[in-house]
């Protein structure tokens, strides 16, 4: 079903769910690693694998937003789950959105302001300028810092409603019966 029932999500929801977290790991790790490169090459190298990934995942955040918008409903709480548990999970997904929005935007504004395009993208005289001398370089070490803590927490209560409640709810997340 492509569609979310009562029980559990849709295929849609859960494709765009496991795509975006395996591309955000990819994310948090080359933006860590090209932060962390001395070489300008290599750092270039980099941030041309991390910025077309970065542009995929806000397409996906895009789709998720009008997907639940628009076209689905998320399955109700898991039964017997306490409304703050609920209002916390509510609270989180919102975080999530906004992070990776403020994330591209962020990224988008340090590139811009920093006139990197050229030297990420192919001009070989062009040098890459120093992104920690950027406003909007801080404020995506930030993003990507609070990115890294949802996902600590995200995970660590799933794993908690699975392994401890024993309530199914990764199962929710996952395709087939």
């Amino acid at each position: 079903m492509l569609k979310s029932s009562a029980d559990r999500y849709g295929a849609v929801a859960i494709s765009v769910h496991w795509l975006s977290a395996i591309m955000i790991l990819a994310l948090l790790g080359s933006g860590f690693r090209a932060a962390n490169a001395m070489d300008a090459m290599v750092k270039a190298e980099i941030l041309r694998f991390h910025i077309p990934i970065a542009i995929a995942v806000l397409l996906l955040t895009l789709l998720r937003i009008v997907w639940w918008w628009r076209f689905d409903n998320k399955p109700p709480a898991v039964q017997g789950a306490p409304l703050w548990q609920e209002r916390i999970a509510r609270g989180v997904h919102v975080a999530f959105y906004l992070i990776i929005i403020g994330m591209i935007a962020s990224g988008i504004g340090t590139i811009a302001l920093s006139g990197a395009g050229p030297a990420i993208f192919g001009a070989p005289a062009a040098t890459l300028p120093n992104f920690t001398d950027y406003p909007p370089r801080g404020a995506h070490g930030l993003g990507a810092l609070l990115l890294l803590a949802l996902l600590a927490f995200h995970a660590g209560a799933a794993f908690y409603h699975q392994f401890f409640r024993g309530d199914g709810l990764l199962r929710r997340m996952w395709y087939g019966d």
